[in-house]
């Protein structure tokens, strides 16, 4: 009997079950065998188990003693979202280990949410429906006080990666102007995706929609603060879609309150938020309680990428579907991990 390739399972807080469908689980148990363990219990594993582990499956802590026990890993995967600062990166690299990342799966659901949260706060489609229900609706044009289009409006986008690619698909039937700040990318590369490059300061000041949808880094905490806020139009829409750590929420709920931009957020500082948060009482806002990419056949989609990115690992093909890690750009990571599934 040929032995299998050993899979080590440490997806907390997901679980095998949520991560792939029955039929990609099978699959997965046929072509590998495979170890369930805890983050709290992977380095006390048998040294010959951590030495036969090809790949791992999760992003749990691990410290420079364990990753040398592991001997014959090839790959990391992180089905959480984040590359978290809980590991020697650079270690990894210099075996030649692929820290990966499932990120990508929620790039398009998180987008859709991101546009229709858009939508409503130009349009006023939650109030509206509100009133209504409480037999306070205004008919036709007195209805739509305050209301904006985003066809034929400026669009800002404030991180271009995955998820900043995805909104501007979901535009594409908007004849929207997008323009782009991503100081991680270079010009052309933004032009070629047929946005604008911009400053900041150029998406803050020229945009009737600004979606933000970067990755919490080491540069960018507190990204918008008030000034920030201070420099959008009047009546724009500002609509938070990655991290909260990127925005000044005190100083966000408080533009939002005073009228000057309507706000949506899918993120919170703290998590979940508590029942006496401002947040639930602040005006002009329109909150999702983290929802944008939960969804049963999101989750599945990291069990095929992580499926065909060990096919061609085992294959001694580099990995195509999950992200890698890049060496100058992990240990500027500032995500948190997240408390559930």
């Amino acid at each position: 009997m040929v032995d299998l390739p050993l899979v080590l399972a440490v997806p907390q807080p997901r679980t095998l079950d949520t991560i792939f469908a029955p039929e990609s689980l099978a699959e997965f148990q046929r072509r590998y065998e495979v170890l369930e363990s805890t983050p709290e219990a992977l380095a006390s594993l048998a040294p010959e188990v951590l030495a036969r582990a090809r790949y791992l499956v999760g992003q749990p802590a691990i410290g420079d003693e364990t990753l040398a026990a592991m001997t014959s890993l090839r790959a990391i995967v992180n089905v959480e979202g984040n590359f978290l600062d809980n590991m020697p990166y650079e270690r990894c690299f210099e075996r030649g280990i692929h820290v990966l990342v499932t990120s990508a799966v929620f790039a398009e659901p998180v987008a859709e949410l991101g546009l229709g949260i858009a939508l409503s706060l130009h349009r006023s489609i939650a109030e509206s429906d509100a009133a209504f229900r409480n037999g306070t609706e205004r008919y036709g044009l007195d209805g739509n006080g305050s209301a904006r289009l985003i066809s034929g409006s400026t669009v800002g986008i404030v991180g271009f990666g995955d998820l900043g690619r995805a909104v501007h698909r979901l535009l594409a039937g908007f004849g929207a102007r997008v323009t782009v700040h991503d100081p991680w990318l270079p010009a052309s590369i933004l032009r070629g995706h047929g946005v604008a490059p911009a400053s900041l300061d150029e998406v803050l000041e020229g945009s009737d929609t600004i979606f933000v949808t970067a990755a919490i880094t080491a540069e960018n905490g507190s990204l918008f603060d008030a000034a920030a806020f201070a420099r959008m139009r009047e009546g724009a829409a500002f609509v938070l879609l990655s991290r909260a750590g990127i925005v000044d929420f005190p100083a966000m709920l408080a533009a939002a309150a005073s009228g000057r931009i309507k706000v949506g957020t899918d993120v919170f500082p703290s998590e979940p938020v508590a029942a006496d948060d401002p947040v639930r009482l602040t005006p002009n806002t329109l909150l999702s309680a983290h929802r944008a990419g939960a969804l049963d056949i999101v989750f599945q989609r990291m069990g095929e990428m992580v499926l065909e990115d060990f096919a061609l690992m085992d294959a001694g093909l580099p990995p195509m579907r999950a992200k890698r890690a890049e060496r100058e750009t992990v240990g500027r990571m500032r995500s948190q991990p997240v408390s559930r599934s």
